[in-house]
């Protein structure tokens, strides 16, 4: 059911692309679906469809834009090392923006959920973001280059304890920088939400899952006042 839009940022102008799904059953809210290093995929739209079934209207942004429309990776070393490079390419700021006429284009509530990448995007949503009633971020291993910034509604962590990518020390500082953002550990490695990759791990993807729905379905009845 869902198809292609355009959103403009409001911090340059630029239009970029969004996978958005309308909600099919009762709305519970909008929801801006953040991408992996990999873009928009197959996954990703996978995601979108199944946020949809429980009631959010989905928008996925097409965040490498200015350097690929559309960009789609594939999990092998190609795909890795593109998405890499568009992901470093990338300005904080800019991202922040494009996430803005994401959250902007949603009726409210309106929450955020991101992985890899996108998980550090879900944190830089929360924290700068005006309108957003609660995050959600999967093994956002650059969240230490925004430690220094604080969170303007809640948000939870989820990581793997067997992530090669983000060592204990990592999720040690970040518990250390803000001792009230829940983090959650999982017998799991990175990625493991996502059923194309070899790290999946079905058990950790559901509970990860059940708790993020659970911390919207508890924000819901307030959303930050862009104070």
């Amino acid at each position: 059911m869902g198809d292609w839009s355009t959103l403009q940022s409001p911090t340059d102008g630029f239009e970029l692309a969004a996978w958005r799904e309308p909600a099919r059953e009762a709305r519970r809210g909008g929801l801006v679906l953040i991408q992996e290093i990999f873009g928009v995929t197959a996954h990703i739209r996978d995601l979108a469809g199944q946020f949809a079934e429980v009631g959010y209207e989905v928008i996925a942004p097409s965040l490498f834009d200015r350097a690929e429309r559309r960009f789609e990776a594939g999990y092998d070393a190609e795909g890795v090392a593109r998405g890499r490079a568009y992901s470093e390419a990338a300005p904080w700021d800019q991202v922040a923006g494009d996430l803005q006429a994401a959250v902007d284009a949603l009726a409210p509530p309106v929450f955020a959920v991101g992985y890899c990448w996108g998980g550090t995007a879900a944190w830089l949503a929360a924290c700068r973001c005006r309108g957003l009633a609660a995050a959600s971020s999967y093994y956002g291993r650059r969240i230490l280059e925004l430690l220094a910034e604080t969170p303007r509604c809640p948000i939870l962590l989820h990581f793997g304890r067997a992530d090669p990518t983000i060592p204990p020390e990592t999720v040690a500082a970040i518990r250390a920088a803000h001792p009230d953002v829940p983090v959650h550990l999982y017998e799991a490695g990175h990625g493991f939400n996502s059923d194309r990759r070899a790290d999946y791990a079905p058990e950790a993807a559901k509970l990860a899952r059940l708790r993020t729905l659970q911390l919207f379905h508890r924000a819901a009845g307030g959303r930050d006042s862009g104070a």
